[in-house]
């Protein structure tokens, strides 16, 4: 039975791929000037980001090697929201498995659609403060490194294209500016 997306109708969705992490799909559809054709949507696990930031200004960014780019990048803590987890617990975990860190007070910075036109991929941001450190329990596939810098040199990172990560880039801006 046909469904509307907007100004688009969606015939038929034909499942491609899927994996714990992505579903592709193939969408036959009437576009919005009436002709039939196809969309292809990715649905990515939502997940979070998290900038610490410790009270002399410094914030705890990760830097790995990311598959997909092909290169080391420098960001914010991110992860994917487990099965009945809520994206503050999974901010909370994922702080701790990367980088050994707990906070006691949490800042909702809202969310952010990196990739709005084929893929789905909602990520909540928070700032997180009062920090306290411990050893972290990076899994199997991640090799990270922390990087401590202030603020001010994060925010010139994100404009200098040194950190590229979407989310990342929206969190540090968003921080920076919630702080003023």
């Amino acid at each position: 039975m046909p469904r509307m997306n907007g100004p688009w109708t969606i015939n038929e969705s034909i499942p491609k791929y899927k994996n714990p992490w992505i579903d592709v799909r193939e969408d036959q559809v009437i576009r919005p000037d009436g002709k039939p054709g196809i969309f292809g949507v990715v649905t990515m696990k939502g997940g979070v980001s998290v900038l610490p930031l410790d009270e002399n200004g410094f914030v705890y960014l990760t830097q790995e090697f990311h598959y997909a780019v092909g290169e080391e990048t420098i960001e914010v803590v991110s992860g994917g929201i487990d099965e009945g987890e809520t994206p503050l617990q999974a901010a909370k975990r994922e702080l701790v498995e990367e980088l050994g860190i707990e906070a006691t007070e949490w800042t909702d910075l809202g969310l952010v659609n990196p990739f709005t036109a084929v893929v789905y991929s909602p990520a909540n941001l928070f700032l997180a403060q009062n920090l306290s450190f411990s050893k972290s329990n990076q899994e199997g596939t991640e090799t990270i490194k922390l990087v401590k810098v202030k603020l001010e040199e994060a925010v010139h990172m994100v404009m200098e294209s040194k950190i590229t990560h979407g989310p990342s880039c929206v969190l540090i801006l968003k921080a920076k500016n919630y702080l003023k």
